[in-house]
């Protein structure tokens, strides 16, 4: 798998709310060479403050060679980047580690929670290219509130597939957590999910699909200094009782593969 680090022009810089940005980066070898559910690392400063680069999951490529990232403003480094200005370059290094695993034969079911739904649309776009329709197809995106959602809604009703959505204040969709909703439709014989949220919402994921036996595809974050498997560490336990490192054999693993403390 190659990997690219390239000087990536800012196109564009959208705000979806105080917090919540996106980022379109012009990065043509990473935007050619990447998919759903892979990452990248991008230094957030041309000094040494901060030092290291941040992971932000590739919400989606374009034609023209174009990546997105979207992301919340949580430390110095995401700042940073809210500020930046179209026009700026930014030193970006990827795409970096295992994505999505799709099989374009059976339903597939995408939840996506907080910044979760980064990496979903990337994979709603790819599931769309493979199987141009399916009735069965569902994508589920949870987050804190509508402003956090809404602007995003329009990208992922694109595709033709239905959309259910929660929020935790009860301003859009249903009025709890996005798990609350996997758990009260019934799931198509046969199906896939893929998901990518905060731990406990993708433990409680896993538990759904694992008493259901439906397989399940998870994307999870983990703090990280190089994406190379140098400075380990992103290690997690695993249930084969070793443990593993998340830019090297994730980010995306069989949710059953991983221990869960939730």
């Amino acid at each position: 798998m190659s990997q690219f680090q390239e000087k990536a022009t800012v196109v564009r810089v959208e705000r979806f709310s105080d917090e919540n940005f996106r980022l379109t980066l012009d990065c043509p070898l990473i935007a050619e060479s990447a998919k759903p559910g892979q990452f990248v690392m991008i230094r957030t400063s041309v000094g040494k403050d901060p030092l290291l680069r941040r992971p932000f999951s590739i919400h989606q490529t374009s034609r023209g060679g174009k990546i997105q990232i979207y992301f919340k403003v949580v430390g110095r480094g995401t700042h940073i980047l809210a500020h930046v200005k179209e026009g700026e370059e930014l030193s970006v290094f990827g795409p970096l580690g295992k994505g999505f695993r799709l099989n374009p034969h059976v339903p597939a079911i995408l939840v996506g929670g907080g910044l979760g739904i980064a990496p979903m649309l990337f994979l709603a776009k790819e599931n769309s290219r493979l199987k141009k329709s399916s009735s069965e197809d569902l994508i589920l995106l949870g987050a804190r509130e509508k402003s956090e959602l809404a602007p995003l809604l329009d990208d992922f009703r694109q595709f033709n597939r239905k959309l259910l959505t929660a929020t935790d204040d009860g301003s859009l969709g249903h009025h709890g957590f996005v798990t609350e909703v996997l758990q009260s439709i019934e799931l198509p014989p046969g199906c896939i999910v893929y998901a990518c949220g905060p731990e406990p919402m993708m433990a409680g994921v896993n538990k759904i699909c694992r008493d259901q036996g439906i397989p399940c595809q998870v994307s999870v974050e983990s703090v990280m200094a190089c994406g190379m498997g140098a400075c380990l560490g992103c290690s997690r336990p695993a249930k084969s009782g070793t443990y593993t490192h998340v830019c090297l054999h994730g980010p995306v693993y069989d949710a059953e593969e991983l221990i869960w403390n939730i």
